[in-house]
């Protein structure tokens, strides 16, 4: 059964409650003292900060794989292919998707600060439900401070606090690697239930952190152990279908590579809404037609340099809706039993063990100074899976590099990853952190990218209801 909730409230919050504690009542308010005091009702609270996430994390994903070389919004997404900033509607969209990571982030802090008051919970569950909540709000804030740099750090000392300034991007990042590593230290190796973190979610989080701020020996450590742990491995692909049923299909319940889903179903209020947003009606992938909001097209030199053999490539189809012939709409994911626009059964990857390789790949590269043998086969792996072939079996196709060749293994792996991880979200982000967005997207979209695209504005409504952000010297160049 996939991961399933009730709504309820919660001290004025939307709470998530599995499928299992229905509740005959759905009380508007519950008084701190009097809810979290037991293991199911401390987990409650626990499920209320996935919601937020949930119900943002795919517009969150699209909109960043507009900022790359190869994708293109629709409609009043179409401003983001100018890569000039954000107009007035994409600003508060932006907004809103800041309005839901604090939601989650409070609703995390909820829990880090009472949980550990419980009058009838084990110590153990209260470490693991605290382990849980920081994973989550260091997920949130990730999110946050990659695409508002500094911002304000409301944790569960400060959540009361209306006026808090802006913190460094520093702060923000310390408290994102502490949050982790007491989540590392007290998440159990097998997931509770479905969708729920790891010790392993956790560590390939740390190593993706720490490849952000440049620590890439410990990067390389963190992916390293989750790779010596030997308790993922590659989907076997040899179609298109494998990749669309076996690691993002409706139907499925978890794989060999989820290091960490969101995890949705084809119920009210609990479905993925990714599928309305990229499928356009004419594929017959989605039994709600779709807005087609976001493209590619055949045209660009991303899509024409990457092999025809790669499987991959294929998870595109032409569709011409009005902006010519060589427009192609993702068939990524894809459910044809949806039960709305919003009702689909797809998970939706945060982390996979493809990017985990990936991670390692890189990282013990930069670490070394030298593409490693390891690193070679962690990136080959990747590589060979995306042509069907065995990712663990040398292969014809394999890429070989000496040790003088860093900086071409380091662009192989960041284009692996650009071809692995279309509507995932992860582009941009490698783009920024690498330097290269600037040089890429004027070789292949032929845009010089303005210093507002950079960043996303502070908000006008936190700007309007934290006394502490000036609008004047607290707002991001270019707004």
């Amino acid at each position: 059964m996939k991961f399933q909730h009730q709504l309820i409230y919660i001290a004025g919050f939307l709470a998530l409650v599995s499928c299992s504690d229905l509740l005959e009542e759905n009380p508007k308010t519950v008084a701190v003292e009097n809810f979290y005091n037991t293991a199911e009702e401390v987990e409650a609270a626990v499920n209320a900060i996935y919601s937020p996430l949930r119900s943002t994390r795919a517009e969150q994903i699209v909109i960043l794989d507009t900022h790359t070389d190869w994708g293109y919004g629709r409609g009043s997404r179409a401003q983001y292919n100018d890569f000039a900033g954000l107009n007035a509607t994409n600003t508060n969209t932006a907004g809103s998707r800041w309005d839901s990571f604090y939601l989650a982030i409070r609703n995390a802090n909820l829990v880090i600060k009472n949980a550990p008051s419980g009058t009838d919970i084990s110590q153990d569950d209260i470490a693991y439900y605290t382990a849980e909540a920081k994973f989550l709000r260091a997920m949130a804030y990730f999110d946050l401070v990659r695409n508002w740099a500094g911002v304000p750090m409301r944790t569960e000392n400060t959540m009361e606090e209306i006026d808090l300034p802006r913190s460094s991007e520093e702060e923000i990042y310390q408290l994102i690697i502490d949050d982790l590593i007491f989540a590392e230290a007290n998440l159990p190796e097998v997931a509770k239930n479905q969708g729920r973190p790891t010790l392993y979610a956790a560590k390939t989080m740390l190593a993706d952190v720490y490849m952000h701020r440049g620590n890439y020996e410990l990067a390389s450590s963190k992916s390293k152990e989750v790779i010596d742990a030997e308790a993922f491995s590659l989907v076997p692909v040899s179609s298109i279908e494998d990749f669309q049923q076996n690691i993002y299909g409706a139907d499925l319940l978890n794989s060999s590579e989820e290091v960490f889903y969101l995890k949705y179903a084809r119920e009210p209020g609990q479905g993925n809404y990714i599928l309305w947003i990229l499928n356009h009606p004419s594929t017959g992938y989605f039994s709600f037609g779709g807005a087609y909001a976001h493209y590619a097209d055949a045209q660009d030199p991303f899509y024409q340099e990457w092999d025809d053999a790669d499987i991959r490539k294929s998870m595109w189809d032409q569709v011409d809706f009005g902006l010519g012939a060589t427009t192609i709409v993702s068939n990524k994911y894809i459910d044809p039993d949806a039960i709305s626009q919003s009702g689909a059964g797809n998970d939706l990857p945060i982390y996979r063990y493809a990017e985990t390789l990936l991670l390692f790949a890189e990282s013990d590269a930069r670490a070394k100074g030298a593409p490693t043998a390891e690193a070679i086969e962690a990136l080959n792996q990747v590589h060979r899976r995306a042509y069907g072939m065995n990712p663990t079996a040398s292969s014809e196709i394999d890429l070989s590099f000496e040790s003088g060749d860093l900086e071409a293994f380091i662009d192989a792996v960041l284009q692996e990853k650009a071809y692995e991880f279309i509507f995932e979200g992860k582009r941009w982000y490698d783009l920024k952190r690498t330097g290269k967005a600037a040089e890429t997207i004027l070789e292949y979209r032929g845009k010089t990218i303005a210093e507002a695209h950079y960043l996303w504005p502070i908000p006008q409504q936190e700007i309007n209801f934290n006394g502490a952000i000036n609008p004047e010297t607290d707002q991001n160049p270019g707004y």
